[in-house]
């Protein structure tokens, strides 16, 4: 039997129809029990919102996207590199990989403030706290795809006498690449969340008005149809930066990984 080729149409259709189907059914049930608007909004109020006033939803959302970004862009970067000094090291690797966990516990809540005491306002504070969400999973998946490659891969270029550059740019990075992108999808959502908490707090001190300032502002005015349209496109964010890796990693891993 010849195997099909996923097409575009068959990827994207099924969770279109399950989300206008889910969005059909709240609209519906909405109606038909009379539920109050501020606590439940219809859908199609949210997407009204979106509409013709809600250029200031849109213009947050710009805000948020390129603090997200900027701090995914600067994890990619410090993750991998950080993952390829562990690797190089069983040393290094015991005394420093324990410590990068505080990227990952550190409650980013508590550390906002601290970072417009060191940084200022703006949206510099807001793509730090994008990057200290966002960078562990990236130390950690790279870590692992280095640190797992083929061991009789890896005596096969010492064999043959590969410098240790030689064996990380042609094997052990090739090899990870599968690895890295998982860290890279994690990151990507972990980044837009990181983003939209410290708007909460930093985004409100100055010009930097994200959805998370949004989202603030229209639930102290009781505004439930805007914070959750500002919920929806914070969600969009993170599902157009999953996608644009999804993209890269299927064109770079198609012709030989199992997983495209």
């Amino acid at each position: 039997m010849k195997h099909r080729p996923t097409t575009f149409l068959a990827t994207v259709l099924p969770p279109a129809v399950a989300l206008i189907v889910v969005l059909a059914a709240i609209e519906a049930w909405a109606r038909w029990t009379h539920q109050p608007a501020y606590l439940v909004p219809r859908p199609s109020t949210i997407f009204l919102a979106l509409g013709p006033g809600g250029s200031a939803l849109w213009n947050a959302l710009l805000w948020t996207a390129v603090a997200s970004l900027a701090g995914f862009a600067v994890s990619t970067i410090f993750g991998i590199f950080a993952a390829i000094l562990l690797a190089g090291s069983k040393w290094v690797r015991r005394a420093v990989y324990p410590y990068t966990l505080f990227f990952q516990t550190v409650p980013i809540v508590a550390i906002a403030p601290l970072l417009v005491f060191w940084m200022g306002v703006g949206i510099v504070p807001v793509a730090t706290c994008a990057f200290v969400v966002s960078v562990f999973p990236v130390i950690a998946n790279t870590l692992s795809g280095l640190v797992s490659t083929e061991p009789a891969l890896v005596d096969l270029f010492r064999l043959y006498g590969a410098s240790r550059f030689a064996s990380l740019w042609k094997l052990r990075l090739p090899a990870a690449l599968p690895n890295i992108f998982t860290g890279l999808r994690i990151a990507a959502g972990l980044a837009v969340i990181g983003a939209v908490v410290a708007e909460f707090l930093v985004g409100t001190l100055g010009e930097h008005e994200g959805l998370g300032v949004r989202i603030v502002e229209n639930t102290k005015y009781a505004y439930p149809d805007r914070v959750f349209a500002a919920v929806l496109l914070a969600s969009f964010l993170g599902l157009a930066m999953f996608a644009a890796i999804n993209f890269i990693a299927f064109f770079s891993l198609r012709r030989w990984h199992a997983s495209q």
